[in-house]
């Protein structure tokens, strides 16, 4: 009698174990261990069971029975339990008029070893619009004065069980106009995107420090007035790897730091107002990574063979055809707790705002209820968590499913959606115009669609295709169209690099895009109506070379808060007139981009 599999590491406390038994010898078996014992099924000289685990080290063994006597015992398994055991914080709250309850019920005991819930404290998140009052804070049930300022506001519940084990869960809850409101944390998106503009960073490109260099540089990144850093892979990745290959998902990778350098440069993005997002990859595990060394090395003898997306003759297989990249089996249960655990540990340990999520698509594919899964989980810890999917923003399924924002791409994978805009020496602006005509129509919500020049997927940089001038005018649209703009790696100081070069940047302002960034960033705060996902492209007498649009702002505000933007795309000066009735000319320069607020109402 033996186990099918060696031990190794487990991610759920139901942990299923196999075997092979004669069943001439045994009528009984039984699976054995630190928490106690099940009676395994037994069918055709097989065994099952599924053994409760506890966290940290487990030994569990198998015995064979006969008429009630002990006949043999399998060798021993060593399973450490990764998950740390503890009970779940849950809040349920309820609003009904200006009354606002919070109850801890469905909190959860432990999963591994249960222990009733002892004590339960709450209290207001600091940087609340206006102080709360909680009525009691240790009790299971809260009451909340509502609040008159306008804004969003935080309560934290803290449960602790009888052996002293603790978790955390966050609660939001808005105040519009005096009246507070519940908010569908799976359907809602946290608030602060609707003004955001995202930066991307790349450690290699700051230096060959890695985080200490980021950390450095960050007032100019907060000067350049974004509202959060997006980092490229941190977690473990060989020493000549972008980062996409993880080896090991609970670990920053020695290249840039230790945690508690990355630790220091979250916490001094947060002393800048910068919110901090990782670019974050659940799809695959690079070939070196142990758990697919040893399911190469032991086959179905390894705990971890079936972790891995297999082929009919049983060979993993690989992310696209980078054989250096194995995916993940989503319909192990294990996997899918493992990849859960992995985003909680970012949220809870290291206080990071959010995740790019790499080949969301190719999970979405394979098992499709994973992310609501996923969602609901980091939502409990944090709602206020920014969940970007790597995916095609007009797929409504990842709005519905999860996540807050996607990529602005065609329905084809990977393809930008102004591809075919800018593939030529002089952008196309038909294309263009049916790409923005297709966002603003078919996009589920087009203020959430993840929008740029460059990332890195783009390959060349889009000022070393098409130059400075084209380029601040490009930096022009992408700035006051609705969505999420990206500003990636020195793109305002107009750097040219190959993404996966990996060095240090140059980061001289040679072309003078620095201040035209910045006040193009300064401008989408200001002006409301560039937070509006309300676009109207407006006709002009001059369609092959200018792009002009209006952004209407919300419904409530006045129409005087429009603005309209014209984009001269050509080399040459045009004399402009708008379709319009009544519309003046106005004289653009060669790549003139002007944003003029307080357009006509009428317009």
């Amino acid at each position: 009698m033996e186990f099918d599999t060696t031990g190794g590491d487990a991610w759920t406390f139901d942990k299923h174990v196999e075997g092979r038994v004669d069943p001439a010898t045994c009528d009984e078996v039984s699976i054995h261990g630190p928490t106690g014992s099940s009676v395994a099924a037994i069918h055709d000289r097989r065994f099952w069971a599924s053994v409760p685990l506890r966290s940290g080290e487990n030994e569990i063994w198998a015995r064979c029975t006969r008429q009630g006597r002990e006949v043999a015992r399998s060798p021993a398994q060593h399973w450490l339990m990764r998950i740390e055991d503890r009970p779940r914080a849950w809040i349920r709250t309820r609003i009904d008029g200006r009354n606002i309850s919070m109850d801890a019920g469905g909190s959860e005991m432990a999963a591994g070893v249960a222990a009733p819930l002892t004590r339960f404290e709450w209290r207001a998140r600091r940087g609340n619009p206006a102080p709360l009052t909680l009525t009691p804070v240790t009790a299971p049930t809260l009451r909340v004065e509502s609040p008159d300022r306008d804004g969003e506001y935080y309560v934290t519940l803290r449960v602790t069980d009888a052996l002293g084990r603790s978790d955390e869960s966050t609660a939001v809850f808005h105040v519009v106009s005096g009246s507070p409101k519940e908010v569908d944390l799976e359907r809602d998106h946290p608030a602060w995107i609707s003004r955001s503009v995202l930066y991307g960073v790349a450690p290699f490109a700051f230096g060959h420090n890695g985080y200490d260099d980021v950390r450095k540089r960050l007032p100019e990144i907060a000067a350049l007035g974004v509202t959060a850093i997006w980092l490229s892979p941190v977690t473990g990745a060989p020493h000549d790897d972008f980062g996409y290959a993880v080896t090991d998902h609970f670990q920053t990778r020695r290249e840039f730091g230790t945690t508690l350098q990355l630790k220091a440069l979250i916490e001094a993005a947060h002393a800048h107002g910068l919110r901090v997002l990782i670019d974050f990859v659940p799809n695959h595990l690079a070939a070196s990574h142990r758990y697919y060394v040893d399911a190469e090395r032991s086959r179905q003898r390894s705990p971890y063979f079936d972790w891995f997306e297999r082929d009919p003759q049983g060979r993993a297989t690989s992310y696209f055809d980078w054989s250096h990249l194995k995916n993940l089996e989503y319909d192990n249960p294990e996997v899918q707790r493992y990849m859960i655990e992995a985003f909680s540990y970012w949220v809870r340990e290291l206080n990071v705002d959010g995740f790019r999520v790499d080949v969301s698509w190719g999970i979405r594919e394979r098992a499709p209820e994973f992310w609501p899964r996923w969602r609901k989980e980091l939502k409990r810890i944090d709602p206020d968590v920014l969940l970007i999917a790597e995916a095609s923003a007009l797929d409504g399924y990842y709005f519905q499913h999860g996540f807050d924002a996607a990529y602005d791409w065609t329905a084809k994978l990977g393809e930008w959606a102004w591809n075919e805009a800018f593939a030529g020496a002089t952008p196309d602006l038909a294309r263009l115009r049916a790409a923005l005509l297709k966002s603003s129509r078919d996009l589920p919500e087009p203020g959430i669609v993840l929008r740029f020049l460059n990332n890195n997927d783009t390959g060349e940089r889009f000022i070393t295709r098409h130059g400075p001038d084209l380029t601040r005018v490009a930096a022009t649209m992408l700035l006051t169209l609705p969505g999420l703009p990206l500003i990636y790696n020195g793109d305002e100081v107009g750097a040219e690099f190959l993404p996966y070069d990996e060095q240090p940047l140059s980061w001289n302002d040679r072309h003078g895009l620095l201040a035209h960034y910045t006040r193009l960033v300064q401008l989408r705060k200001e002006l409301p109506a560039l937070s509006s996902p309300k676009m109207e492209l407006v006709a002009t007498n001059r369609d092959d070379a200018v792009l002009a649009y209006m952004r209407r702002p919300a419904a409530e505000a006045p129409c005087d808060q429009s603005v309209l933007v014209l984009l001269n795309f050509s080399n040459q000066p045009v004399d402009l007139k708008l379709t319009a009735a009544g519309a003046e000319s106005l004289q653009l320069k060669p790549f003139d981009a002007r944003v003029l607020p307080g357009a006509d109402c009428n317009q």
